[in-house]
């Protein structure tokens, strides 16, 4: 499915300019080496959360409701950052927008990261945040499910970890720029090598070596590429066309068609790695988060 297909916008000269400054913002630092130091700076370019939207502690993260939420639905968020990096500082105000777009309460989860913490924690987290909403009583039809990059592959991951152990699914799941193969195997890590101005090979394989820990990188819980995708509900994945993740993104909604499910996939021309991230600099983050958030609203059924 191509891109003009799903509607997806242009560019515009406004919006070639606004990425141009965005990055060369970018490039003018250098990713420390440091873990913690690379945590904190990777979370200094987190917009901070709007103040109209009410930020919640509660067991497994942070719940996020915005002043529009409606009825029973809930979002069920897993950040990005290589399951290495992330946090509710570096992703909090683009989940915020999102719940926003999605008028539904979003529950961001602070799951466990590597190299401290590596597979399975993470999808632990993930599998016991959504066990937590249901045995609040919210019904899996009202959940929906939605992360980027690493987060993205974990909420297909995790799409997987329910199905297997017969719990009830939720209603849909929205994946930005998804990482679904540790293994690398995707055409655009070579073709787009030298467009992609925010991800290489080199750093992609880094981060997944300190989350495997010695697990094999096909294994569908980790590379949900692999795994076997009956049954799963709809997915909307939301990639940049610059992005050396963009094979990740195409093989994965192939193979959920090829099993009977529904794939929306949404190519956006000249975007880079997780755009949504910085829709207080661009109008095409802006344009994606109220196009996601969207999509997450017509497919709960809570009202």
């Amino acid at each position: 499915m191509t891109a003009t297909e799903t509607g997806v916008p242009v560019m515009s000269e406004s919006d070639a300019a606004e990425l141009a400054a965005l990055l060369a913002a970018l490039a003018a630092d250098d990713w420390p080496e440091d873990i913690d130091e690379a945590r904190q700076f990777y979370d200094a370019w987190g917009t901070p959360i709007a103040g109209d939207i009410e930020v919640e502690q509660r067991d497994g993260g942070h719940l996020l409701t915005p002043p529009n939420a409606e009825g029973s639905r809930i979002g069920l968020y897993l950040h990005g950052g290589g399951y290495v990096y992330g946090s509710l500082r570096s992703h909090g105000g683009m989940v915020a927008e999102i719940a926003r777009a999605a008028r539904c309460r979003m529950f961001f989860v602070g799951y466990r990261r590597a190299p401290e913490h590596p597979y399975p924690a993470a999808l632990e987290d993930a599998v016991a945040a959504y066990r937590s909403l249901l045995a609040d009583g919210v019904a899996a039809s009202d959940v929906v499910l939605a992360g980027d990059s690493a987060g993205g592959g974990l909420v297909l991951a995790t799409l997987l970890k329910l199905r297997d152990s017969g719990l009830p699914l939720p209603a849909a799941a929205a994946c930005v720029s998804p990482w679904t193969d540790l293994t690398g195997s995707g055409e655009s890590y070579r073709t787009l090598e030298h467009e992609d101005p925010m991800l290489s090979k080199p750093i992609v394989a880094l981060v997944a070596e300190s989350y495997l820990a010695g697990t094999a990188p096909t294994t569908p819980y980790v590379s949900p590429l692999f795994g076997e995708l009956t049954g799963l509900p709809p997915v909307l994945l939301q990639v940049g066309s610059r992005e050396i993740l963009l094979s990740d993104a195409e093989r994965f909604a192939t193979s959920l068609r090829r099993a009977g499910s529904t794939a929306v996939l949404e190519v956006w021309p000249g975007m880079v790695h997780v755009w949504h991230l910085h829709y207080a600099r661009l109008a095409k983050a802006r344009e994606a988060v109220a196009r996601l958030g969207g999509w997450l609203r017509s497919q709960a059924v809570g009202e």
